[in-house]
């Protein structure tokens, strides 16, 4: 299987608490529910084609509880993602967690680029890391991570939890796909590209 990050974030980077004010307050974060406001059915189209990509679930043990505790009671019945979300096999990366209540989970023990390199390699689509930012900038530090997937919200919080910060290692990204939502929202597909490149500014005689 492939591996693939789907992140939301704003333009200065925050992924903490995208869908709803109460999601995510810890470090005294106020400003949850960021990404509703830009929400349409462009975004709920390409979105929802993302996770129809995906043959399994691979999440940090908060992302995880957190999901846990919400996913299962979505009632709407036009709500694409639901079902998805609910029956996939869900990898949970924790030491501390014995058994997971949002079944199907697995718990995986131990070092986390191991048990990731041992998932990827069975047969399959993708493997989708969803939220679980950490973990999402470990596996990329790794070389893990083939696929990010990113909605970028038109808006500046100014704190929270930033997507990737203080990556372990320089990491360089070709840019797949593209699109502007009606409300504003980029979505943006990447796949990684080894190390980042760098050079000096010469002028624009050889530019392509």
């Amino acid at each position: 299987m492939k591996l693939s990050m789907t992140q939301f974030i704003t333009l200065d980077g925050v992924s903490q608490a995208p869908g709803s004010r109460t999601e995510d307050t810890s470090e005294g974060f106020s400003s949850g529910g960021w990404l509703v406001p830009y929400l349409d059915k462009v975004f709920v189209q390409r979105t929802s084609e993302w996770l129809d990509l995906a043959d399994g679930l691979l999440l940090g043990r908060r992302t995880y509880e957190a999901f846990a505790r919400d996913w299962p009671q979505v009632t709407d019945p036009d709500d694409p993602f639901t079902e998805r979300m609910n029956s996939l096999p869900k990898y949970v990366v924790s030491n501390t967690l014995s058994t997971g209540s949002w079944r199907p989970t697995t718990v995986l023990r131990g070092e986390a680029t191991q048990k990731v390199r041992e998932l990827k390699g069975r047969p399959g689509r993708e493997l989708q890391v969803h939220g679980s930012a950490r973990l999402g900038k470990t596996l990329l530090s790794a070389g893990l991570l083939d696929t990010l997937r990113l909605a970028v919200a038109p808006v500046v919080i100014g704190s929270g939890r930033r997507l990737l910060m203080h990556p372990n290692s320089a990491t360089g990204l070709r840019l797949l796909r593209h699109e502007a939502t009606p409300k504003g929202l980029l979505l943006l597909e990447y796949e990684t590209a080894g190390a980042a490149r760098t050079d000096d500014y010469q002028g624009v005689t050889d530019l392509r």
